[in-house]
């Protein structure tokens, strides 16, 4: 590994600047001021930076092209420009180095990620070696369910050879090369109003209705399959007595097959069909958000390579399975092989207490490069 190959001093810089521009999904300006970072230094290097405005309730997204890029790519590199986290954080709890773990909002998930991509551009530029024909695509709104984005990031996995994904490799530095797929339901309960102590036999509960949905759900969890829903939010009433005319839930749901999805969809739609308490009815909507990165035999095979290329750089690595999504589900399900996890590591990610291990840097940059400047087309 030649450490020359990222000056981690000037990463460093780079990264601070980044972290404190709040840039949560709902904030398009946070978000277009980092969009406005990558797209001067990249035409600096003369990448051409084309800017898709998706949708009008979210931030911009970038197509990065090296130069003489083909249409068709060699190497697709994804990362996302938002956060998870509420504008005023940057502020709050800025960018700062504690030891050998840096901190701040977004610092490994994942915009040490994006600056891999950049930094890579610029290794290229300075050694003036042949630049393979690389197309990165930066989210505005990955954090979110990449709703608006999706067709566009399907269209790119089917002109790309491959892709890497530069969220952040797990705590232990493992790499990902399986993800759940994911979805989300906003259920809506209604019923009859009726005061609970003079004529409860009026009414109708919402809540009721509510919390036989809650059990239901539940029961179709089965961890050694790797189907997961969980009821995370629950709201309704307006009184302690009064039986509840309405009531909401929203429902994760992490899976591993389509079987599983269409099991929970079809319960779903069944028990709304179907009201457990008389007089309530139930409306529906969402669904499945991501599909499920599942490793393919060509995926095996690239990690493979990753291995080797590893190996002889020094870099340990591992392989994981995780119940995250990312925009990795997108471009594997259109059937090119895809590895997740390629930034530098960190943990605690969506929390005040996220990091990223500053030694991780160098190396895990050195290691995308280098399978940069194997695996051509």
């Amino acid at each position: 590994m030649n450490p020359a190959e990222l000056d981690l001093e000037d990463f460093l810089k780079d990264l601070e600047f980044l972290v404190n521009i709040d840039s949560g999904s709902a904030d398009l300006d946070g978000v277009s001021a980092v969009a406005a970072f990558f797209e001067e230094e990249f035409t600096k290097l003369g990448w051409q930076v084309i800017r898709r405005d998706v949708g009008s309730n979210v931030g911009p997204c970038l197509e990065i092209l090296s130069p003489g890029n083909r249409n068709d790519h060699d190497i697709l590199l994804l990362g996302h420009m938002d956060t998870v986290f509420p504008k005023g954080t940057a502020a709050e709890r800025p960018f700062h180095i504690e030891g050998n773990r840096a901190y701040g909002p977004g610092v490994m998930d994942m915009k040490s990620g994006d600056l891999f991509a950049l930094y890579l551009a610029r290794l290229f530029h300075r050694t003036g070696e042949a630049t393979p024909s690389i197309c990165l695509a930066l989210n505005s709104h990955e954090e979110i369910g990449s709703e608006q984005s999706r067709g566009w990031i399907e269209d790119l996995a089917r002109r790309s050879h491959r892709a890497f994904i530069l969220e952040p490799g797990r705590a232990n530095g493992d790499l990902v090369f399986e993800r759940k797929g994911t979805g989300r339901y906003c259920l809506n309960f209604h019923g009859k109003a009726a005061h609970s102590g003079v004529d409860p036999q009026n009414g109708a509960s919402a809540i009721n209705e509510l919390a036989h949905w809650v059990t239901e759900l539940h029961k179709l969890t089965d961890f050694d399959t790797g189907l997961t829903l969980n009821v995370g939010l629950i709201s309704g009433g307006t009184s302690v007595n009064a039986i509840a005319e309405s009531a909401e839930a929203e429902v994760d749901l992490r899976f591993v097959s389509q079987d599983q999805a269409d099991l929970v969809e079809a319960r779903i739609r069944e028990m709304a069909r179907n009201p457990f308490t008389p007089n309530v009815t139930v409306s529906v909507t969402g669904g499945v958000s991501r599909p499920p990165m599942n490793a393919s035999d060509d995926a095996l095979v690239l990690c493979r390579k990753v291995d080797a290329i590893a190996a002889e750089l020094g870099v340990r690595i591992g392989w994981q399975k995780t119940g995250g999504g990312s925009d990795g589900n997108f471009t594997a399900d259109v059937g090119i092989p895809t590895i997740d996890g390629m930034g530098p590591v960190g943990g605690r990610a969506h929390s005040r207490e996220e990091y990223l291990e500053v030694d991780s840097i160098s190396e895990r940059f050195a290691l995308l490069a280098g399978i940069v400047r194997t695996l051509k087309a």
